[in-house]
Order: structure tokens, then sequence, then C-alpha cells
């Protein structure tokens, strides 16, 4: 086994390829992923079911072995190694899931001190660390509760609050909110964030859900047939996607940008040239238009929008330009040159 190294990362994958084999079919579920996460991030991991998303956090753990290549926790090999030293390891990542794996013979306070128990606490440290959690969590009147009590958003504040039992410094949520309504999806990111902030737990979060990257997310790698497509920080995945199925997820929770679809039901309803600019805190159109509008040029904004993540404004917006012709074109121009990238949809007037 080699030694740790400096400069460690919370998680690290280097070349890792897990193949499943039965009879003479095999399977791919991850290829040639290489990978830094570090410390104190919050990681989102999203993709289509079968995009590799389930294999990848298996390996974490080591609940599935890599075929080919290392996975490193905080700089320590945790495949190729003994048993013994794998549980070891394990003892500092935390795991919380979908279905929130709550015993339903155990109370909310039973559940969190269980793995304190397995961990060979005493009785007296064990009631004192659960009592905390609750607190932590908001929910010191359901200690004594039973699962079946509990709401979907209390199992999973109960099923976090067990996670963070052994105080590791890495927790694995797996699909933690895709049970959940919206509202209750909010609470248990909320709480995420919590965990991160004040206790300084590195959170790998794995979802299908856009919508959970954008609300917690500090940087995320997006799966597509067990590689990563795209890599980057949320705000950049989301302002400006580069692979194909980063876009239809981005798409799917901002609705900013016209289909092509859409972009001729639109030329249909709207004379003159249609384009569509990425605007930002650095680009935008206000000026181009001012310019536009001396020329004669007549505009109407007919698509888009504007949001704003990690304290940055990003969106797209999709204008009408009507007028003469060379003003137009100019228009044009002009917008592409000064925005982050348009593209234009040009109708016979």
């Amino acid at each position: 086994m080699s030694e740790r190294v400096t400069d460690t990362a919370a998680v690290e994958f280097r070349a890792v390829t897990k193949v499943f084999e039965s009879g003479k079919t095999r399977h791919t579920a991850v290829s040639e992923i290489d990978l830094r996460i570090e410390h104190g991030e919050i990681f989102g991991v999203i993709g289509y079911s079968g995009a590799g998303k389930s294999t990848l956090v298996r390996l974490i753990n080591a609940l599935e072995k890599p075929t080919s290549g290392t996975v490193l926790i905080s700089g320590t090999p945790i495949t190729g190694v003994p048993e013994s030293r794998v549980r070891q390891l394990r003892r500092d990542i935390g795991m919380i899931f979908q279905q929130f794996n709550l015993f339903r013979s155990r109370t909310a306070a039973g559940n969190i001190e269980y793995p304190l128990k397995v961990a060979g606490w005493p009785r007296a440290k064990r009631k004192a660390r659960v009592a905390e959690l609750l607190e932590f969590v908001g929910l010191s009147d359901k200690a004594r509760s039973y699962p079946d009590q509990l709401s979907g958003g209390q199992k999973q504040r109960v099923g976090i609050a067990r996670a963070l039992a052994t105080s590791p410094s890495l927790l694995l949520a797996d699909e933690a909110t895709s049970a959940l309504d919206p509202e209750t999806t909010g609470e248990v990111l909320r709480l995420l964030r919590k965990v991160n902030r004040e206790l300084g737990v590195t959170i790998i979060v794995i979802t299908h859900e856009m919508d959970v990257i954008r609300a917690v997310a500090d940087r995320v790698a997006v799966l597509a047939e067990g590689r990563i497509v795209e890599l980057a920080s949320t705000f950049d995945v989301f302002a400006d996607p580069q692979a194909t199925p980063t876009r239809s997820f981005v798409d799917t929770v901002l609705h900013i940008k016209p289909s092509a679809e859409e972009l001729a039901r639109l030329g249909e309803r709207h004379a003159g040239q249609l384009v569509t600019v990425d605007i930002d805190d650095e680009h935008g159109v206000g000026d181009a238009l001012a310019v536009a509008a001396r020329s004669g040029v007549r505009f109407e904004i007919v698509y888009g929008g504007v949001s704003s993540l990690q304290d940055k404004t990003f969106g797209s917006i999709t204008l009408a330009l009507d007028g003469d012709p060379d003003a137009v074109r100019e228009a044009v121009a002009v917008l592409t040159a000064d925005t982050l990238g348009a593209r234009s949809e040009r109708r016979t007037a």
C-alpha cells in the first residue's frame, strides 16, 4: 500500500474502470474515470439512468472494486488493500439513501444511536451524541418517534443524523431527495448545506435532478455512458453547458433557450430576424440595442430568462430584430460580438 501524499483530495479516482461480467455478457459501468473531489466542497454527480452514478458511489465506499485503476480517500487507497483497512476507511464515510433505510423497530434516537453501538461507544457518550445530532437536524421533539410516525422529510433528517453519528469527514448522498416533494427537498438540501458549512463535511451528491445540483453543488460532473462528459463549477455548467447531455439537463431547469421547433414557431409570429444571445454580469445587450434603435432597428424580446447562481447572473434572451436589412445585420454582428455567444434563425420577410 502506498503512503499518503501531500495535498490530497477528499476522493480521487485514477483511471478507474469497472466492468461487470455475467456469462458472455460484459457491461462497462464506468470507464477511465479521472476525478478529484476536494475537501470541504459539495460535489454533484448527475446523469440519466444507466450513466454509472450508482457504480461510482459504490466504488467510493468500496462496495464495488474497480476492474482497473485506483480510488483514494484522503490520499489513501481504498482499493487493493486488506478488508480490515477498507472497514477502517469506511468509518470516515457517512451514507444517506433515497428510501431512508431506517430500522422500523427503532425510534429516531435508536436509529441514530445504532452506528455508535457498532463502533463501541459507551452508553453515556452515545446518548449525548444522539441528543446533539437530534438538535442539529431539528428533531429533538421526535427522539421517541418511530419511522412510521415521521414524515418523509423527518425520516431523511434522521438518516442524515445517523450518517453523521461517528463524525465522518465525507458524506455520500445517493438520490437522497428523490422520494421527497419539492418543499421537503428544499429543507433537506438546506440541511446538507448546513452540514457542509458548519461541520466542514465534504458531501458528494448523486442525483438525476438538475434542481438539486443548482441548489447545493459547488462543482458538478456530468456522467453519460460511464464517462465524465463535463466537469466544471455549477455556475459554468448552467451558464455555458458544453456537452449534449449537460445541455439537456440544464434545459429541464431553465427553459431559457428555444428549441429548433420553438424557433420556427417564433419565426412565424415575428417579422425580421431572430437571434438568441447569452448574457452574464460582464456581457449584456443594452448598449448594442441602443445603437440598433438609433439606426431604426425595432426589437422585441420573444423568449428567454435571467437567473442567478453562486452570486453571479446569467441567462439567455431571444430577440426579434426588424428594420433596414443592413442595420439589422450590423445589430446582429454587434450582439454576437459583445455577448457570450449567439445562434440566429433568419427568416424571409
